[in-house]
């Protein structure tokens, strides 16, 4: 709000030439949250329980890091068999295609050999559909409708720490970390502009600092 407010009023200041008041009023400091990424061990224990028609759904969540939107938003069109990549060029929120978060999250991810498998099994049941994950009726996943009836019934099932579904994409991240994955090639695959966010969050998931 903060951020808006001021954007507003610096261009009315700079429009109609007088001094921005809320220039020296600073942002409320957010309070920094503890990432809580999934060890390997609960991946295999998710993917094992939950129910097959979303085995591959969460196999693309915790091995490409890709945000939900960008997951829901996925075409088969923008699947390249032939390179092994997955064109991350649109997102879907609340039944609306829009663009990606930034420039940035327009990026290239590299399917391991666990994607590749998973994306052949989804294309054997919705390969006739334009979406990768569709409904019954052939649209694209509501967030809400997956994250209410599937991720945390899951979750209390397994007797696991209930936490946000975009935990996947730190667990995407930290298991390449913990792979040796090379820093700069991680953050292209999560549509980060540079290593600087990926030390930040995952600091103390980098085998090696230095």
């Amino acid at each position: 709000l903060m951020g808006i407010l001021n954007m507003i009023m610096t261009e009315a200041a700079d429009r109609f030439e007088f001094q921005n008041p809320v220039r020296n009023i600073k942002r409320l400091r957010l309070r920094r949250k503890d990432i809580q990424p999934f060890s390997l061990e609960e991946v295999r224990l998710i993917l094992d329980t939950v129910r097959s028609d979303y085995k591959q759904y969460y196999t693309l969540r915790f091995f490409t890091g890709m945000r939900t939107g960008e997951l829901h938003g996925l075409k088969w069109s923008r699947v390249d068999w032939n390179a092994r990549q997955i064109l991350v060029r649109e997102t879907v929120d609340k039944g609306v295609v829009d663009y990606t978060k930034t420039d940035g999250s327009q990026r290239e991810i590299a399917m391991s050999s666990v994607v590749y498998d998973a994306l052949r099994a989804q294309h054997e049941v919705t390969g006739d559909s334009e979406y990768v994950f569709v409904t019954r009726d052939g649209t694209p996943l509501d967030t809400t409708n997956v994250t209410q009836r599937i991720w945390y019934p899951l979750l209390r099932y397994l007797e696991l720490t209930p936490r946000r579904p975009y935990h996947c994409r730190h667990t995407a991240a930290t298991l390449w970390l913990a792979a040796g994955e090379n820093p700069e090639w991680i953050a292209r695959q999560m549509g980060h502009a540079n290593t600087e966010m990926l030390f930040r969050v995952y600091s103390r998931y980098v085998p090696n600092l230095t």
